[in-house]
Order: C-alpha cells, then sequence, then structure tokens
C-alpha cells in the first residue's frame, strides 16, 4: 500500500475510479452540479500546485490567466465568430503567452516581493475586464455561447461533469508525468533551495517559467469551462478573492501534492453548501473550520493523512 502512494501515477488511478463511479452514488442533478464545480476547480489548484507546491514561488494572481480563459469564450463567439471550442484553445494559450512575457520578469522576484508582484498581476487584469466594457460587457458581464462539438449542443450539470472530470483525470495525469520527469525533479530542488539549485547547474529562471506557463494554461482552461458551464462570465473571475480561493484550496489540501490540491478544491466547494444551514453564520463558521484545519494540519489534509497511515516516504 505504502508503494502505490508513493508512486505519483496513483493520484490519476483513483482519481479516474472516483470520477468514473461518483456519479451513481449522487441523488440528483444539483450534487451533479456541485461535483461538477469541483472538478473544475480543482482543475486550476492542480496547476497552481505545480507552481507553489513543487517550485515553491507565492503567485496571488492567478485569478488573471483564469479570467483570460473565462472571457476567451465568450469575446471570442460574440464578437469575432470564432467556435466556442476554438475560443478555449485559444484562451489557454493566450494564457501561457501572457505567462510568458510577465513571468521572465517577476519570476526573478523572491518572497513577498514576488507576491506583490503577481497580486498587481491579477489586479490589473480584472481592472481591463471591468473596463473594457465594449468587448467584456463591463461590471456586468456578459453571456457565454454554449459549447457545440459536432453538432451537439453541451449544457446541463451531467455533460460538464464529464467533460471537467476527465480533463481533470488528463490534467492529473500531465502533472503526475512532470512530476515524475527531470523538470519535476528540478522544481523540487529550487523549491528546496535556489542557491543550491543554480550550484548543480539547474536554470532556475528557465523551470520557474515552464512551471507559471503551465499552471496559467490549466487555469486558464478551467476559467474556461466555468463560464461556459454557468453561461456568464463578471470580472470576479479574475478578481483578487478568485486568487486567494486558489492558494487557499491548494494549502487547505496539502503544498506539493496534487490529491491535496484536489482534496482541498473539494473542501471549499462543498462547505459552503453544509454551512447554509448556519445561515448568516455562514462565513463566520467556514472560517473557523478553515483556522481549525491549518492548526491541527498545517502541512495539510492529504500530506498529514498520509504521514498519519504510514504512506509517506522516508
Amino acid at each position: 500500500m505504502r508503494r502505490f502512494f508513493d508512486s505519483p501515477y496513483a493520484v490519476v488511478l483513483v482519481l479516474a475510479v472516483v470520477v468514473a463511479i461518483l456519479p451513481l452514488a449522487l441523488p440528483s442533478l444539483f450534487y451533479l452540479r456541485v461535483a461538477a464545480l469541483i472538478c473544475i476547480f480543482a482543475l486550476a489548484v492542480v496547476g497552481l500546485n505545480l507552481l507553489i507546491g513543487f517550485a515553491g514561488q507565492v503567485s496571488l494572481g492567478h485569478a488573471g490567466f483564469f479570467g483570460i480563459g473565462a472571457y476567451a469564450v465568450a469575446i471570442g463567439p460574440t464578437h469575432l465568430g470564432v467556435p466556442p471550442w476554438l475560443a478555449l484553445i485559444a484562451g489557454a494559450a493566450a494564457a501561457g503567452i501572457v505567462a510568458f512575457l510577465v513571468g521572465r520578469p517577476i519570476l526573478r522576484l523572491r518572497g513577498h516581493y514576488l507576491a506583490v508582484a503577481t497580486l498587481g498581476m491579477g489586479l490589473l487584469f480584472a481592472m481591463v475586464f471591468a473596463n473594457e466594457s465594449a468587448w467584456t460587457g463591463g461590471p456586468d458581464g456578459m453571456p457565454v455561447p454554449r459549447l457545440e462539438v459536432f453538432g451537439w449542443r453541451i449544457s446541463g450539470p451531467w455533460s460538464w461533469y464529464w467533460i471537467a472530470g476527465v480533463t481533470l483525470v488528463i490534467g492529473a495525469w500531465i502533472a503526475a508525468n512532470v512530476i515524475a520527469s527531470p523538470t519535476g525533479r528540478a522544481l523540487r530542488a529550487i523549491h528546496d533551495s535556489e542557491t543550491a539549485a543554480q550550484v548543480l547547474g539547474i536554470d532556475v529562471a528557465r523551470y520557474k517559467l515552464i512551471a507559471f506557463v503551465l499552471s496559467a494554461v490549466y487555469a486558464a482552461v478551467a476559467g474556461a469551462y466555468l463560464a461556459m458551464f454557468d453561461g456568464l462570465v463578471t470580472p470576479e473571475a479574475a478578481g483578487f478573492l478568485r486568487s486567494i480561493e486558489f492558494v487557499t484550496m491548494a494549502v487547505l489540501g496539502g503544498l506539493g501534492s496534487t490529491l491535496g490540491g484536489i482534496v482541498g478544491a473539494a473542501l471549499l466547494v462543498l462547505l459552503p453548501q453544509l454551512l447554509t444551514v448556519f445561515h448568516d453564520y455562514e462565513h463566520i463558521a467556514l472560517g473557523l473550520v478553515m483556522i481549525l484545519v491549518m492548526i491541527f494540519v498545517p502541512a495539510g489534509i492529504v500530506p498529514s493523512l498520509a504521514t498519519l497511515l504510514g504512506w509517506k516516504r522516508s
């Protein structure tokens, strides 16, 4: 059992099984919608975990890339006549290009300087989406055309659950391959010590940029999925609180753990649904749960459980 969970591909196998059998246990379309949202947010967090958990680079503006993907599938079909599926691909590519151009200068920074720089980047994206009303609809947002593939109009929780779930499995598989590759070993070395990594001959700037671009593409695809799922996109998709939400999901589940990112996303999507019984105290209860988790399992839920059960490699 321990050897099984040491493998980065174990998460992919377990995730694929869960995604396949979960609809059988869900009693209604409401729960299927929640499951689809978990898959969408988990996809963004899996990418962000490559940057924060493995490369050790903090980003407080990743919702900007999420917004790029979301607005791409709205602006492309509405203003440019681009099919939604092509707009999705273009949005992911645009996020990767922007991350490459922005990442080259800001990833030279470290610590809180990098956090502030990425925060400014995210705020800039949100301001553009809110102010360019001719293209984005302004603060009220704009409708998003439904995705069509081979004449099939995709809508509803059932369709989007399978699309998001399969994409999450593919995203986790790609992340597992990155983690198990020389790139993953280089990222872990950078996480431990950038100076030591440089002494060992690792091109620190190059590998940090790779992680930044990969995480941006993950976020853009997730943003496009959420926009097409809801049929509406607003500047809140690229807002500061969304970025904080992504980081919180990664930290709660456990940095440096792909499964941890997925568990953290599930936790933060599910908790507001479960805490609605508290009505006006919902946000207080949510904050209290998060504080208790960080006090008693500071390494994150999944790494702490792995250590407790003896699954973590010594």
